[in-house]
């Protein structure tokens, strides 16, 4: 990310009060081969069915980042290996799950970022149900779609805007 470095981001926007500015909260585990990512957010809200993420992970990412609220569960994986293949393959820069994963060894292997809560090994059942682009709460911080999130070993970050 080079001159992208959440903490100079933090540093740069630290007067910002008006909420273009937030931080991720410190919760989040790194699971793919990606440590640092950022782009446009898409977001999906569902709970234990990833019904919506894998059809858009299945869809062209364009550097874009996908932000899941899962409502924060920890019995149900929303992202495994064959989708975390399938978001690599279709150029999303990130996957980040207020939720969990499964398949860890596989996600660790593809060319994307992807953060989550945990990871468990069942795998969700498939209701087609969820709301695409839609503002979302993710560990009380709202993201919205079009923001912008910026991701790094310091933590996530995101705006209203490119930075």
């Amino acid at each position: 990310m080079g001159s992208l470095a959440t903490c100079d981001l933090c540093d740069a926007q630290a007067s910002d009060l008006g909420g273009a500015f937030r931080v991720l909260p410190p919760v989040f585990r790194d699971f793919g081969a990606h440590g640092s990512f950022h782009g446009e957010v898409v977001t999906i809200k569902c709970f234990e069915d990833n019904s919506l993420v894998k059809a858009q992970v299945d869809q062209p990412g364009l550097g874009r980042v996908l932000v899941v609220d899962g409502g924060s569960s920890l019995r149900f994986a929303l992202l495994g290996g064959n989708l975390g293949a399938a978001a690599a393959k279709n150029g999303w820069a990130g996957v980040v799950i207020d939720g969990c994963v499964r398949d860890v060894a596989e996600l660790a292997g593809h060319a994307v970022g992807i953060r989550a809560l945990a990871c468990v090994p069942m795998p969700t059942t498939k209701r087609q149900e969820g709301q695409l682009n839609v503002p979302i709460q993710v560990q009380g911080v709202w993201v919205r779609p079009g923001d912008w999130l910026y991701a790094d070993a310091d933590g996530m970050v995101l705006s209203t805007h490119k930075l």
